[in-house]
């Protein structure tokens, strides 16, 4: 069976949350694809050229725990706006979002550019504070040192940067469905997700 679920939104919304209870709940193939941009943006941080790194990435380079820094955040979505460096990337996720036995991918351009042809589309969002918080919490659980002030602000500048950039923005696919999370927990969160591919799957 090839079936995707395409999730996208930005940053410490949840979708990543959402991603893996979805592909546990089916038997499905995850991938943080922001983890791509992730590795990328971390060579970049240590004196590699942006599209050298993306041509060359490796599996191994997703392993890596500093993926999850701020720094390294901010990094990604910078190296995201390059189209080469997007399109390096391409075909890795477009593979697996098709391969047999069903695939969950989570990012910002699944449901519009990588997977349009995607069963599922669902852009999971919340408001820049509750994502701040989340990131935060997120940051401190991981034992890095975290200012929430800083965080909010690089949130807004991240949204910002990832809405308006010219290759692959930040928008809802026209056929998808929307999730605000603002104010729901995880589970709830992942109940109206796994209902939704029910859904789809004929099993609703």
């Amino acid at each position: 069976m090839i079936f995707t679920v395409a999730i996208d939104g930005p940053a410490a919304a949840g979708k990543g949350t959402i991603g893996r209870a979805v592909a546990q709940r089916f038997g499905f193939r995850h991938l943080d694809t922001g983890l791509l941009y992730r590795a990328v943006g971390a060579l970049v941080l240590e004196g590699a050229e942006p599209i050298a790194a993306a041509q060359a990435l490796k599996p191994e380079a997703l392993e890596k725990p500093s993926l999850r820094t701020s720094a390294v955040g901010q990094a990604a979505s910078e190296v995201a706006v390059i189209p080469e460096v997007r399109a390096a990337l391409l075909e890795f996720q477009r593979a697996f979002a098709r391969s047999e036995g069903g695939a969950v991918l989570d990012g910002r351009d699944i449901g519009t550019v990588i997977c349009p042809e995607a069963e599922v589309k669902l852009f999971v969002t919340a408001s820049a504070e509750r994502r701040a918080e989340r990131r935060h919490a997120e940051l401190l659980g991981r034992g890095f040192e975290s200012d929430p002030a800083e965080v909010l602000a690089e949130v807004r500048a991240r949204d910002a940067r990832d809405s308006a950039r010219d290759v692959a923005p930040l928008v809802p696919a026209a056929d998808g469905v929307t999730l605000d999370t603002s104010d729901i927990g995880a589970e709830e969160a992942v109940a109206r997700a796994v209902a939704l591919v029910e859904g789809k799957l004929g099993r609703g």
